[in-house]
C-alpha cells in the first residue's frame, strides 16, 4: 500500500485517510478485542473519537494506526518508511508502548509528541466504555479500569463525565 514515487517528481504521495483506513484493517483482519469483537471496530471508534475531538487529518491517521505497530501488524521500519507525514508517524511512534515500558515514561512520551494526546483521550474513551468493560470477567475489568483511570491521570485528561 506504500505508493511509489511519482515519475514526474520523485516525491512519494502520502497515503490518504481511505488508504489508510483500508490499511489498518487488513493488518489487523482476523483479530479481536479483549470482549472478542472484531479489532477493527476499536480503530474506527478511536479514528471517529479523535475526529469528534476535533482532531486533524495526521491524527485520525494515526488513530487508524496506533496499535499496528505494538500489536506486530506493522513494523517499526514500515513506519519509518511509510507514506504519511512526519507529524502522523511521531504520533503512531508515540502512541507505541515499549516492552516493559513503565506508564509514567509512556505518558511523558505521549505528552511530549505534538498530537498524540489528543489520539490517547480517544482510544482510553473507547477502551474504556462501559459498554465494552461489562462483557468482561470482574477481575478483567477491575483491572482495566483502574489501568485506564491511571492513564488517564499520567496525561492530565478529566474523568469520563466530570
Amino acid at each position: 500500500m506504500v505508493r511509489p514515487a511519482s515519475r514526474d517528481t520523485g516525491v512519494m504521495t502520502q497515503l490518504t485517510l481511505t488508504e489508510v483506513e483500508a490499511l489498518a484493517r487488513a493488518v489487523h483482519e482476523g483479530q479481536k478485542d479483549k470482549a472478542g469483537r472484531p479489532y477493527a471496530e476499536h480503530l474506527a471508534a478511536v479514528a471517529a473519537g479523535v475526529r469528534a475531538r476535533g482532531g486533524d487529518p495526521e491524527q485520525i491517521a494515526a488513530a487508524w494506526l496506533h496499535d499496528s505497530v505494538e500489536d506486530d501488524a506493522l513494523s517499526r521500519q514500515w513506519l519509518e518508511r511509510a507514506a504519511l507525514t512526519a507529524r502522523t508517524k511521531a504520533i503512531v511512534d508515540a502512541l507505541t508502548k515499549r516492552p516493559g515500558e513503565q506508564p509514567e515514561v509512556y505518558a511523558r512520551r505521549i505528552l511530549a509528541t505534538e498530537g498524540a494526546r489528543l489520539v490517547k483521550e480517544a482510544d482510553l474513551a473507547h477502551n474504556a466504555d462501559p459498554e465494552r468493560l461489562a462483557v468482561l470477567d470482574e477481575p478483567t475489568r477491575k483491572r482495566l479500569t483502574e489501568k485506564y483511570a491511571r492513564m488517564r491521570a499520567l496525561l492530565g485528561l478529566a474523568e469520563p463525565g466530570s
